[in-house]
């Protein structure tokens, strides 16, 4: 039988919160583990890091600028093919949990036409999947860190009581219960932790994480720049130790069920948290909070993939884009996605394939700004589109530099040399690549400007 196929992704982590990529404190043990017999991936980046577009890049394997979901609450169109519908075709059994955002339509500049955040999403919007359902389009917005509900697949409420990843794994495991052994299943636990809680405006750790806690070191940006993670850190830290708490309860039912040697685990985030520290420049066109930036604080992901052919605890050094993971999951599956889908085969990259490939990573901003990037071994370099609304357009025909960091001198992108002259020629051979990347993309050569 084909190998089973867990996507466990978590919301707003960043990558220096897990051991196995430097975090100090003991909050990672079970995905340290799965790092320690499976692959880690040490420069993982996001290809938007924003929670909506990716989302709809992770069940289409397409760019949001080519889904039109380049920002939060833009549904998924119509008749896309996606990652639920071609694993139902390669024979999987589906299981979706978790937080979707997929699924109701609006925005600032206009009332919501469609609107399932608080109510149960169609089988139609429901990306493809129609096996076993516990999801809220906005978990958000019918939850808290204690208490709140989903609803099943046949669009039923379910009530649940306690702190929220407790929760939604536990719906998790119920899987298990009744699931089809003679199918191979590919499930989807879509955590909101470590996501802050957007009415109050705070990390919603588990209750005493302040003082389990007490005693953390904050990574070098955010020590330098402030923000509010001297407040938030010990919740956000409660949350991430929570999500590895139960990664480790459901590696137990796995293993429980038989089912562990057959089973590939894939652990990610969607992007990272920047505590208020970025997007305060004069370039902000839009809004922000946590995220929504090309700095490593919100694009470095943690990515960690075990079982199948991912094996012998090895570290990948690669600059790799989580947009690569649709291509992966259904390569896992048997599946060819070959160009309709972005990305690769990340089992390509660990067995290192292509003595070729270009070591880097292409990311679109939104909601803060219209902004491109491009992420090296060694650089960082961003541009922005000027006055140009980062909620209201996906893309422009013009773009200017907005920051260039070396990454060998500069590990925490503190000191911005995109107007250094001793960087120019640096700064030309990167720009002349994020515009190769852009007209890949989305089809379009723009112009960018100094």
């Amino acid at each position: 039988m084909p190998n089973n196929i867990i996507f466990y992704f978590t919301d707003q982590q960043r990558w220096d919160t897990c051991g196995c990529f430097g975090q100090p404190l003991d909050i990672t043990p079970n995905l340290d583990q799965l790092a320690r017999e499976g692959v880690k991936f040490d420069n993982a980046f996001t290809p938007q890091p924003v929670c909506g577009p990716c989302r709809a890049l992770f069940q289409t394997g397409k760019w949001p600028t080519e889904t039109g979901c380049f920002r939060n609450n833009i549904m998924l169109p119509a008749g896309v093919r996606t990652l639920g519908g071609c694993m139902e075709e390669a024979g999987y059994e589906t299981a979706y949990i978790g937080k979707w955002h997929l699924a109701s339509e609006g925005g600032p500049e206009k009332p919501s036409a469609v609107d399932h955040t608080v109510t149960a999403i169609p089988r139609a919007l429901r990306g493809g999947y129609t096996g076993y359902w516990r999801a809220a389009d906005v978990l958000e917005f019918t939850s808290h860190g204690y208490d709140g509900f989903v609803f099943d697949e046949n669009n039923n409420r379910v009530d649940f009581t306690g702190y929220r990843a407790d929760c939604i794994n536990d719906l998790a495991l119920e899987f298990f219960d009744g699931c089809d052994r003679k199918k191979p299943f590919f499930m989807t636990i879509s955590q909101i932790e470590p996501h802050h809680q957007n009415d109050r405006g705070h990390y919603e750790g588990p209750r005493g994480s302040k003082a389990r806690f007490k005693d953390f070191v904050l990574p070098g940006d955010l020590e330098a720049l402030g923000g509010n993670a001297a407040q938030e850190y010990p919740d956000y830290l409660g949350q991430c130790a929570s999500l590895d708490e139960n990664l480790g309860r459901l590696v137990d039912r796995l293993k429980k069920e038989g089912l562990y040697e057959n089973t590939v685990i894939i652990f990610a985030s969607d992007h990272g948290s920047h505590f208020k520290t970025r997007n305060r420049d004069g370039h902000l066109n839009g809004g922000d909070d946590y995220k929504r930036t090309c700095h490593d604080a919100a694009l470095h992901v943690p990515l960690v993939i075990a079982g199948g052919p991912f094996r012998g605890g090895l570290a990948v050094e690669d600059v790799v884009s989580t947009a690569s993971l649709p291509k992966t999951i259904l390569a896992l599956a048997g599946v060819d996605a070959g160009d309709a889908m972005i990305g690769e085969n990340l089992l390509d990259v660990v067995l290192k394939k292509d003595p070729d490939r270009p070591n880097e990573a292409f990311a679109q901003i939104s909601e803060s700004r219209v902004g491109r990037c491009l992420r090296t071994a060694d650089y960082l370099y961003s541009v922005y589109a000027p006055g140009v609304n980062g909620f209201a357009q996906p893309s422009a025909e013009v773009y200017a530099d907005d920051f260039l960091y070396d990454m060998r001198r500069d590990p925490y992108q503190l000191n911005n040399v995109v107007g250094d002259p001793a960087y120019a020629q640096v700064k030309a051979r990167l720009r002349e690549r994020l515009l190769d990347w852009i007209q890949r993309a989305e089809g379009a050569r723009p112009v960018i400007t100094d």
